[in-house]
């Protein structure tokens, strides 16, 4: 088969339109990374502002409110355990460079998603894409981010975004389809237009699926960070990183754990978040 038909120049495809991006749109992706770059850096002045101690009181009490005391407990010794073992600041640019992603996820992604769920013909094109985004190994997003935004938290960040966004936009699309059509025609009957049904009764109804989808593009933005530390972001992900190239094992498991601290700390406050709603609803 080899012989039979010339090979596809696809890498050659794909080289000439990276290059043309980068040559026509260089102004664009400057003022993207500029304004990423502010954003994370701002986050992390604000979270840093407060002392670690009251910073951790905090997210306990918030734990406790959302959740339970088990929770806020676990919150409480999480927290200072990654404080004791000083990877407090690497642990809030991890969370600036994940509430950075999962907030462009969020903000792309639900109306992406509601849209695609009023629409058969945009549901038919987002579906495949989704399929391409989560399919594609996560080290691919890495290359053109470099050459669109350089070495640093940028590139990362909008690797993040295109890894963790297909959750929020597939459970945004699953939850409001799932909508009973029971009262979607009671609904009609009462003739409310599209846009009220969609507002009034089906978004609400969604609410807590579309928080398991912020939920899972949480997580994944989370499983992003080692690999955007690749590419010069900084946080824990870049400690785990360097332990790794300097196979320093116990650095790699202290960093490792923190990690997986802040994974379950925001694993459970939104998923505690979605079933409120949840009970709200119902």
């Amino acid at each position: 088969m080899e012989g039979l038909l010339p090979k596809l120049p696809i890498a050659s495809w794909v080289d000439i339109f990276v290059d043309w991006l980068v040559s026509n749109f260089e102004f664009l992706f400057e003022g993207i990374a500029a304004g990423l770059e502010g954003f994370v850096e701002g986050i992390v002045l604000g979270l840093g502002f407060i002392p670690s101690f009251l910073l951790t009181i905090i997210l306990g009490a918030v734990a406790w409110k959302i959740c339970n005391w088990k929770i806020a407990l676990f919150t409480l010794i999480g927290l200072f355990l990654i404080d004791n073992l000083g990877y407090w600041d690497n642990m809030l640019q991890t969370i600036a460079l994940v509430l950075t992603s999962v907030g462009i996820s969020v903000i792309i992604g639900i109306p992406l998603g509601i849209w695609a769920s009023q629409s058969k013909t945009v549901g038919n094109i987002v579906i495949p894409i989704l399929d391409f985004m989560q399919t594609m190994p996560a080290f691919v997003y890495l290359l053109p981010a470099i050459f669109f935004f350089n070495i640093g938290v940028v590139p990362g960040v909008v690797a993040s975004v295109i890894f963790a966004m297909p959750p929020t936009i597939r459970l945004t699309i699953l939850g409001i389809t799932q909508v009973p059509k029971d009262l979607i025609e009671a609904t009609e009957a009462f003739g409310s237009t599209t846009k009220q049904r969609l507002i009034k009764v089906q978004i609400p109804l969604a609410k807590p699926t579309i928080m398991a989808g912020i939920n899972q593009s949480i997580m994944l933005a989370l499983s992003m960070v080692v690999i955007a530390s690749m590419v010069g972001a900084p946080g824990l992900g870049a400690d785990v990183y360097r332990a790794v190239t300097q196979l320093q094992t116990g650095t790699g498991f202290e960093a490792g754990l923190a990690i997986v601290i802040v994974a379950i700390i925001l694993d459970r406050i939104t998923q505690n978040i979605g079933k409120k709603k949840q009970g709200g609803t119902a």
